[in-house]
């Protein structure tokens, strides 16, 4: 019988840690949160304003508990100081909004929203974050692609919201799912629109990459999810997603080219090189565009987006300052909405471009506010990317992959901005205020006190530094 040393060389064998119940459920209702901005439009599709508002509410109100309760370290004077100026500013067009009853509801969304982005990097640490994000996208991808087989194998009909299949012919923008799978056209997802599934797919693709990297010995699962979320980005054939994908390719490759400078002034000369091949790059594609959205099948004019932001910029040129009052998205039932910009039949519910959108509603001041959010956010976030991590006098350590996630997301919601106003509500502004509050809460993975808080849940006090 084998008896221990009264000198061990090492600690006697012990089971694995095990994390603690409530952690792990904690997981689960932020991988809840995320999926339910990622699939916001789904809730809407499936069951109705009404329940979609409860669901939203709800979820919003136990957030806040769980807040409380768990307490995370939080920095004040860290927090995002400009995302919350917005908010105040957005708060304060109630005064003079247009449309009052329309701001107060959207701003109801923009608080829970925000609430829910700062919640969930609060209580998870930077590789829980990633796994959190990539398993609500998971729930979306695979229910997009069950979704489309139930309607082209057991419907075999266009599908309207509310699950009513459709046999005459009406608009296709009406439809949730157009019953494309099997005849090769664009495929909609559970979030019944080919542009938005686009870009989340392309969200998924950059998530997976990343998980692929942190767990080279369990790859398999994330390689079958990345493949799946390829898939669902060619299908989706959305030209705004294939603009960001090729955008987030210059960009990750300008990251590793930063990450071998080893000289002081190096990553100058880098700059100078880049910012040259910008302007030149911009102009080019702006020359050829043409071609360029021929290419991909669509109308120079981003299918009639400038017509939009003509009638919008014109209204913006009314009250340029201060705006016409927050409301995003714009609220349809609202007389100032309902019949203002015609597309397909319907009235439109955005401006199409985010930076247009937030000088109609919140003027040119509101205009500034965002501007700076996206600058601070970027400029973080590019420096965590580029810089190695760094606490002490040790400044050989290895870079995390992890730290590639914040500036390529900016990157996607950035281009998605030109032609979409999503990067303002849901998902989008959900990414924006939780990854630039968690790069001014924990600059470094695995170190300062949220990412600590969260090892010691997990009941890794050992490994802390991993």
């Amino acid at each position: 019988m084998a008896v221990y040393s009264k000198h061990p060389a090492s600690a006697p064998p012990a089971p694995p840690i095990r994390e603690k119940t409530g952690h792990v459920m904690l997981r689960a209702w932020c991988v809840f949160v995320l999926f339910s901005a990622f699939a916001g439009t789904a809730w809407v599709n499936a069951f109705g304003l009404p329940v979609s508002i409860v669901i939203t509410l709800g979820a919003g109100l136990l957030s806040a508990v769980l807040w409380v309760i768990v307490r995370p370290p939080l920095q004040w004077r860290r927090l995002p100081w400009g995302i919350l100026a917005y908010l105040a500013w957005a708060t304060l067009s109630v005064v003079w909004s247009a449309w009052p009853a329309a701001t107060w509801l959207t701003l109801l969304l923009l608080y829970v929203t925000t609430l829910q982005a700062l919640f969930v990097g609060s209580v998870l640490s930077w590789h829980e974050l990633v796994r959190a994000v990539g398993a609500g996208l998971k729930w979306v991808i695979g229910l997009s692609l069950v979704f489309e087989l139930w309607v082209s194998v057991f419907v075999k009909a266009p599908v309207l919201p509310g699950f009513v299949a459709r046999t005459e012919s009406v608009d296709p923008i009406l439809y949730w799912s157009r019953n494309n799978l099997f005849d090769g056209g664009r495929i909609q997802g559970i979030v019944g629109n080919a542009n938005l599934l686009g870009a989340i797919a392309l969200v998924a693709i950059i998530v997976f990459a990343i998980l692929i990297t942190m767990s080279p010995q369990r790859r398999g699962w994330p390689t079958a999810w990345l493949a799946l979320s390829v898939y669902m980005f060619v299908r989706a054939g959305s030209a705004t997603a294939v603009v960001a994908a090729a955008a987030v390719l210059l960009v990750l490759a300008t990251v590793l080219l930063m990450r071998t400078a080893s000289k002081p002034g190096e990553r100058t000369r880098y700059y100078v090189i880049y910012a040259a091949l910008a302007v030149g790059g911009t102009v080019g594609l702006w020359v050829i565009r043409d071609a360029i959205f021929g290419a991909l099948g669509r109308t120079a004019d981003l299918t009639g987006r400038e017509a939009i932001w003509d009638a919008v910029l014109s209204r913006t040129g009314e009250r340029p300052w201060i705006g016409w009052g927050f409301s995003t998205p714009w609220v349809p039932t609202e007389a100032a909405f309902d019949g203002w910009i015609i597309d397909h039949g319907e009235s439109v519910m955005q401006a199409h471009n985010m930076w247009v959108d937030v000088s109609m509603q919140l003027g040119i001041i509101g205009l500034i506010l965002m501007a700076g959010i996206y600058l601070a956010f970027i400029w973080r976030s590019w420096f965590f990317a580029v810089d190695r991590p760094r606490w002490d006098l040790e400044a050989n350590r290895p870079y995390s992959t992890i730290t590639l996630l914040p500036t390529l997301l900016a990157t996607v919601l950035l281009v998605q901005g030109v032609a979409e106003s999503n990067p303002l509500m849901l998902w989008g502004w959900m990414l924006v205020v939780m990854l630039a509050a968690k790069v001014k809460q924990s600059p470094l993975v695995g170190e300062g006190p949220a990412e600590r808080r969260a090892a010691i849940e997990r009941g890794d006090v050992v490994g802390l530094r991993q």
